[in-house]
């Protein structure tokens, strides 16, 4: 559907946007968001820093940047140990939802703001602008059913205060989170707005690589996973390319001699554009990545067939790849122990079989929501 654009004479609106630092991917999946504001003639602002900041500039140069601090939120090396790690963050975490929104009363009258896209951080409403809250998890994975109902009543407590949810999934049965995104009970003012993906399928593309390797997500687990990868990789058999998710950049001198070798048939990059991202997915005969939402709904748009492997301790993505993997859309792997030839030997009875409604519904939920504001 092709969407009629606000007029260029109307004044323009300026919207800030905001990604929870807790990844990459929610700052990934704004990428589309960010597009379609820009679109329909909305000044966009975004608050980040570090590796956000750095992902998000490569692609909006020209954009206003100004600084906000994450959550900050660090992970236990053994993933049985995440739960503890995150309860003992809990008052770091609350004291950081105090500040983004005492920050968020000052910002708003010196940059003129007239609304707000959050991405997952729980303390960017605003009593007098529209605010929207994205989140694709209703239900928070826990392991635990009394832990899930405690957390969910807590996040609807946030989610209440914001002038709409919009969750990045398909409404009904036909959907790609499952009963993270489709609980038994909504938020009020919820709205499905599609998936949300900063790729398009690029056709006539010829595949350069047998395996394309994503690493994503916080440290340790990162580099426990890279390092992992990289000692079978020196005897794979094909050739492969792997994405170290490092935007801010990282020295490689800490990686394997062999990856140095002109015989080597393994590339490595430490980042690549949106871009770049796009076309070497499709370049591929099969990727290798986490469990991501964001990353799974790049994968739905492309149709590409991948391996996914959850961050361990991290029970969304975990609960994620065994959702998939049961719907027979991708084979999942857990890290430990993980065999990279015997996860492509069992990839290949797993082909994708993921249809959608359309991927555009996000531009009809954003141009609507500009219209609102004039």
């Amino acid at each position: 559907m092709i969407l009629k654009k606000i007029n260029k004479s109307t004044k323009k609106r300026s919207i800030l946007v905001v990604p929870l630092d807790w990844g990459l991917g929610h700052a990934t999946r704004c990428i589309p968001l960010i597009k379609e504001l820009l679109l329909n003639d909305c000044d966009v602002i975004i608050a980040a820093e570090k590796t956000t900041k750095s992902l998000l500039q490569l692609e909006f140069q020209h954009l206003t940047f100004i600084p906000l601090k994450g959550y900050h939120i660090h992970y236990s090396k053994k993933g049985n140990g995440l739960a503890l790690t995150l309860l003992s963050q809990i008052p770091q975490i609350l004291l950081a939802i105090y500040r983004e929104h005492q920050w968020l009363k000052k910002v708003v009258k010196k940059y003129t703001i007239n609304a707000i896209l959050a991405d997952n951080r729980f303390g960017l409403y605003h009593s007098s602008l529209p605010s929207v809250y994205i989140t694709h998890q209703l239900l928070i994975k826990t392991g635990s059913r009394l832990s899930e109902q405690i957390a969910q009543k807590i996040h609807y407590w946030f989610i209440r205060k914001y002038s709409q949810c919009w969750v990045p999934d398909f409404e009904g049965t036909q959907n790609i989170a499952g009963e993270l995104s489709h609980p038994s009970k909504l938020p009020p003012r919820t709205h499905y707005i599609g998936c949300l993906s900063r790729f398009e399928k690029i056709e006539g593309v010829q595949k350069k690589y047998d395996l394309l390797i994503m690493i994503s997500g916080p440290e340790p687990q990162r580099t426990i996973f890279e390092k992992l990868l990289l000692i079978q990789l020196e005897h794979f058999q094909g050739k492969a390319l792997l994405v170290r998710g490092l935007p801010l950049g990282d020295k490689k001198s800490n990686l394997p001699a062999w990856t140095n070798a002109e015989s080597s048939q393994v590339v490595i990059k430490n980042h690549l554009s949106a871009t770049e991202l796009n076309l070497v997915v499709q370049q591929a005969d099969l990727v290798i990545c986490r469990s991501g939402y964001t990353t799974i709904m790049d994968l739905a748009k492309l149709g590409q067939k991948a391996i996914l492997v959850p961050t361990p301790g991290q029970t969304e993505q975990e609960y994620l790849a065994t959702h998939l993997m049961k719907e027979q859309l991708f084979y999942a792997a857990a890290q430990e122990g993980f065999s990279l030839t015997a996860a492509i030997k069992n990839a290949a009875g797993f082909p994708l079989a993921l249809t959608t409604p359309g991927m555009e519904q996000f531009k009809r939920t954003v141009y609507d929501f500009v219209q609102s504001l004039r």
